[in-house]
């Protein structure tokens, strides 16, 4: 791990879907608040299910897969990919739980860091910030629930049509 150029991170900021919820003072506090910037290697883990979450992520290059383990033997189950400027690991991060799942590199990938210690201050500090971010990540799970209806309700549909939906 090493501490990124504000630069570098304010540019990754700026490109990323979280930078049409911060301005543009945001960004720079955020870049600035950058702990540091993590290498993995494919295959290799940035966090476990069941892990303590004392920070979140941006990927800054690369892609890295949520992933769960399978009942039986066999290698992980990739459920999302995660590409340059998505966020990661926010959820426990703001939540206080642990991990829910595995995040692993899809070839040669880096993230950048950002830790309570630096980020948990800010509240007090920045609250619209604080408040810009939260209004992001509410809005990304609020997108991800109602893909799920959507496909939950398509399936319904052609269950109920016995398999005749689709051929």
């Amino acid at each position: 791990m090493n501490r990124p150029q504000i630069e570098r991170v304010r540019s990754l900021i700026d490109a990323a879907p979280l930078r049409q919820y911060i301005d543009a003072e945001g960004a720079q506090i955020l870049a600035e608040k950058a702990a540091s910037e993590v290498a993995l290697k494919d295959g290799e883990y940035l966090y476990h299910a069941g892990d303590e979450a004392g920070s979140f992520f941006i990927v800054a290059e690369g892609r890295l897969a949520s992933v769960s383990k399978r009942k039986k033997e066999g290698p992980p189950r990739i459920l999302h990919v995660l590409e340059q400027g998505d966020l990661l690991g926010e959820l426990s991060f703001i939540d206080g739980t642990p991990r829910t799942l595995s995040v692993c590199a899809l070839g040669d990938a880096s993230v950048l860091c950002f830790e309570a210690e630096d980020i948990l201050p800010l509240s007090d500090e920045h609250p619209k910030l604080i408040f810009d971010f939260m209004r992001a990540v509410i809005k990304r799970v609020h997108h991800t629930l109602s893909s799920i209806v959507q496909q939950q309700s398509e399936l319904t549909d052609y269950i109920t049509s016995g398999a005749r939906g689709r051929r």
